[in-house]
């Protein structure tokens, strides 16, 4: 018998509360959380770990959200993993729209609400 390795996410965003507050909750749930303050080396972070989802910040140093969640698009390795758009901005569907992203959540979130996007996100529902 195998045993199944955990669910990987990786979390983009420059506040260390909302970063451990999810980290917390994802690991209950079995997650392996990788997290980061800026979005530097994107692509080559995200290659690194091989993430099932991926949490974007909007106002990620140093490019910013939608220039990081453009980069993953456009690379054919890594275009295929969900990005999961956050912000308090009240355009998030658009800037999520425009960055490429398959989700979006408003911030402030209630951690319910991150779970059913994050399982809606990766099972397609």
């Amino acid at each position: 018998m195998s045993i199944k390795p955990n669910k990987k996410v990786i979390i983009f965003d420059d506040d260390e509360d909302i970063l451990s507050i999810c980290t917390y909750v994802l690991e209950e749930r079995g997650w392996e959380v990788h997290t980061f303050t800026n979005c530097n080396a994107v692509t080559q972070k995200v290659a690194q770990i091989g993430p099932d989802v991926i949490l974007m910040d909007n106002r990620i140093p140093d490019a910013g959200g939608i220039e990081a969640t453009q980069k993953l698009k456009s690379n054919d390795s890594l275009k295929n993993i969900p990005v999961i758009y956050f912000s308090a901005d009240s355009d998030i569907q658009s800037l999520a729209a425009h960055a490429g992203a398959e989700a979006f959540l408003a911030k402030p979130f209630d951690l319910y609400d991150m779970e059913k996007v994050i399982d809606r996100t990766i099972n397609g529902h």
